[in-house]
């Protein structure tokens, strides 16, 4: 499913229908998959650079190389079995269409409903 973050206003369905989709589709990984733990990792990982970049996007040009370095550490992640394909799908494809500081903020906020969901399914 091809996301639009760079949509003002986002579509509402993104922090909503959407998110829950993909928090079903992680939580179908065997248990020693998508831990909350190391997805919490990413999560937190690009809020610190949404924080750094403050809606500004001469810092989101500044510092898009190094946000771009979030999917080897996913690759990594999968090479060493700590996430499954359907994680490394989605946060790539999120990744990719995230250009702009704009785009971050809403990237971050569909994640945050994406563990919100996965974790009302974990219990």
């Amino acid at each position: 499913m091809p996301f639009n973050f760079t949509a003002d206003p986002p579509d509402p369905e993104l922090f909503n229908q959407h998110a829950e989709e993909v928090a079903q589709r992680l939580n179908q990984a065997t248990s020693t998959l998508n831990k909350p733990t190391q997805i919490r990792r990413f999560y937190d990982e690009l809020v610190g650079w949404q924080e750094r970049i403050d809606g500004d996007d001469n810092k989101f040009t500044q510092y898009e190389a190094f946000i771009r370095m979030l999917n080897a550490k996913v690759a990594y992640a999968k090479g060493r079995k700590l996430v499954d394909e359907q994680f490394v799908l989605w946060f790539r494809e999120c990744l990719k269409t995230t250009t702009s500081a704009k785009a971050l903020d809403h990237f971050r906020l569909h994640f945050e409903a994406v563990l919100g969901f996965l974790k009302a399914l974990r219990g």
